[in-house]
């Protein structure tokens, strides 16, 4: 490795722990991790939503719960072309990237909070604890929820196109043409009226819990792991693949309740979350809870993984570019 290369990781690695002085200082390293966070959400989104697609027709689709990746994605490509497999990508990406940037905002604000709070009690570390962790996921993880939950039920009913798939497609017909994220929106505001908007909002919420469990395995790992080297992007990567791994086997079953609310149309059964829950498990057993589990912990494993990496060299590189910007000004 070259003296180059080198000297460029320290300077991302100082950048990164570099800690804001000022109010003014804070929110700007909050804007910064916002914006790293949205645009890592963004990279590793688009390299990883083939199986999401997979997933979501699978969770929503019990029928097909039971057929492999590899069949399922046959069907796919078969019947509506490579094109199917990034169904809803649009909105998925315009998705990830207010989601992530309204988390990591809040995230990081919230932390600094807890930082500045530490210190001024004295605490021998500023680093979080397992609580304080858990507690600004709760509040960053709700904030996004509540913000975002519109775009990813139209984002599920552009994946899942459940009306489409259910129809084989006639020999020599042209792979069906995928509907525009506005028209799927203004469909479901003609149709359903705004309140869809907020399906599955309840089990949505819930999984808050999913980066609460993915954020802290990771910050605790991470704090632990600075305590003896410098933690570089490929650190990150893999502690974020574990963290990924650990929240998403556990809270699985509510990424398909949420997924099945997403799709219910107006002539649907109107239920809850809870008999949403229970009507799977009457009609499917508790494996209907796991449709497409494989696809979906690959790709979050992935996903977490890529995320954690991108966003760490992002920050880093924001960071420069605000440092050169300041500089210049003076």
């Amino acid at each position: 490795m070259s003296d180059t290369v080198k000297t460029s990781q320290v300077k991302l690695a100082e950048s990164t722990q570099s800690v804001p002085t000022s109010t003014a200082a804070q929110q700007s390293d909050n804007v910064a991790h916002a914006l790293a966070g949205a645009g890592g959400g963004l990279l590793s989104m688009a390299l990883t939503y083939p199986l999401i697609t997979l997933s979501t027709r699978a969770q929503v689709e019990s029928k097909r719960a039971q057929s492999s990746t590899l069949n399922a994605a046959r069907r796919i490509i078969k019947r509506e072309g490579v094109a199917g497999l990034y169904a809803g990508l649009d909105s998925a990406l315009f998705g990830i990237s207010v989601t992530n940037f309204v988390y990591y905002y809040w995230y990081e604000w919230t932390r600094a909070f807890f930082e500045n709070a530490a210190l001024k009690a004295g605490r021998a570390s500023k680093k979080l604890t397992t609580v304080e962790s858990m507690i600004a996921g709760a509040l960053a993880g709700s904030a996004t929820v509540l913000i975002t939950n519109p775009i990813w039920v139209i984002n599920t009913r552009m994946t899942a196109r459940k009306s489409e798939s259910d129809e084989p497609a006639l020999p020599g017909a042209k792979p069906a043409k995928a509907p525009s994220t506005l028209g799927t929106l203004l469909a479901l505001l003609k149709e359903e009226g705004p309140a869809r908007l907020f399906a599955g909002v309840m089990p949505a919420l819930v999984l808050v819990i999913n980066p609460i469990l993915q954020y802290t395995v990771f910050e605790q790992l991470k704090n632990r792991l600075a305590q003896r080297r410098r933690v570089t992007p490929t650190d990150a990567f893999y502690l974020g693949a574990l963290g990924k791994l650990l929240a998403t086997s556990i809270t699985y079953p509510y990424i398909t309740v949420k997924s099945r609310m997403h799709v219910a149309g107006k002539d649907g059964p109107k239920e809850n979350m809870i008999t949403t829950f229970r009507r799977i498990i009457s009609e499917e057993g508790y494996a209907g809870l796991y449709g497409g589990i494989g696809p979906k912990v690959t790709q979050s494993v992935i996903t977490a993984a890529f995320l954690f990496a991108f966003k760490d060299a992002l920050y880093a590189y924001t960071v420069q570019a605000r440092k050169k910007i300041a500089a210049r000004k003076v």
